[in-house]
């Protein structure tokens, strides 16, 4: 041994770096990908409404396709069964029936998606059958049953005009809540729920998407301004509801995302969660403030 080394040392584990983890965004998401995402879905949209408004359903038809696959999945996952035919199937009747025969035309289509459910499931036996048939009612209901709502929107002469509405008010409410919660959020609102979620969040929702509610319904719809503050106030509210549900179901099942088919949103079932509610309420609120 050269007398100019010395004899190496041993290396104590308190004395080595810890790896490095990846820095999370404090947007907890990767916000260029989510604005690119969110643009691109708004802008064909708005080109599907005020072109061809069957297209537009057509679009609905496709998420709920996509949303229903994914929420299968993980209910799969967690050891539930969902009769996925049926329900796929049912969910796109719920959809397209209810262009031609509104409201009556979704219940038929959901009552005969629930019959094929109950025999659907036969061939697996006993063992589970309530809580794989639940399941499945409560998927074609959850998804399909309340994004047809989205299609009676746009059956009406203004229609195009009337899913806008909800459209600006439910994106408003989301710009809101997530600027106002990554900036100042220090309140959470339901921890054991959505740790993320804070009631600063939800003041900037409320705000936001009130004024966008008032705007739309005033401008697009030529309603009052109450009327508008009414509309953009509740969809602020059964969008909140929406997510925190979702966020029950994914707890419950254990999951982070629905899916992973949207870069910087997740699963587009995680994007649908504020809309489905939102949607049934928007066409209720709409047809009793500012009749077609």
């Amino acid at each position: 041994m050269s007398a100019s080394r010395l004899p190496e040392q041993p290396v104590s584990a308190s004395a080595v770096p810890p790896p490095q983890r990846p820095r999370t965004p404090r947007a907890g998401r990767n916000l260029w990908a989510a604005i690119a995402v969110g643009l691109s879905m708004g802008a064909a949209i708005l080109v599907a409404l005020y072109t061809v408004r069957q297209v537009f359903i057509g679009i609905v038809a496709a998420t709920v396709a996509i949303s229903t696959w994914e929420l299968a999945g993980a209910l799969r996952r967690a050891g539930i069964g969902v009769s996925l035919p049926p329900v796929l199937v049912g969910g796109q009747a719920m959809v397209w029936l209810a262009w031609p025969f509104g409201p009556d035309g979704i219940l038929i289509a959901f009552v005969i998606t629930a019959l094929l459910c109950l025999v659907w499931r036969f061939p697996r036996g006993a063992a589970g059958y309530v809580r794989d048939v639940s399941a499945s009612v409560f998927s074609a209901a959850y998804v399909s049953g309340f994004a047809a709502f989205a299609t009676l929107l746009v059956v009406p002469v203004d229609g195009a005009a009337r899913a806008s509405c909800l459209m600006f008010a439910g994106v408003a409410s989301d710009v809101g809540g997530y600027a106002t919660g990554v900036l100042g959020g220090r309140h959470l609102m339901a921890p054991s729920i959505s740790p993320k979620k804070s009631w600063e969040g939800f003041i900037g929702s409320l705000a936001v998407g009130t004024a966008a509610g008032a705007l739309a319904v005033t401008l697009l719809l030529g309603g009052q301004w109450w009327q508008g503050v009414l509309f953009g106030a509740a969809i602020v509210l059964t969008a909140t509801g929406g997510d925190l549900v979702e966020s029950l179901i994914k707890r419950d099942l254990g999951v982070k995302d629905m899916g992973t088919v949207l870069p910087g949103h997740g699963g587009l079932m995680d994007r649908m969660d504020s809309l489905l509610p939102s949607a049934v309420v928007s066409w209720l609120l709409l047809s009793v403030l500012v009749p077609a």
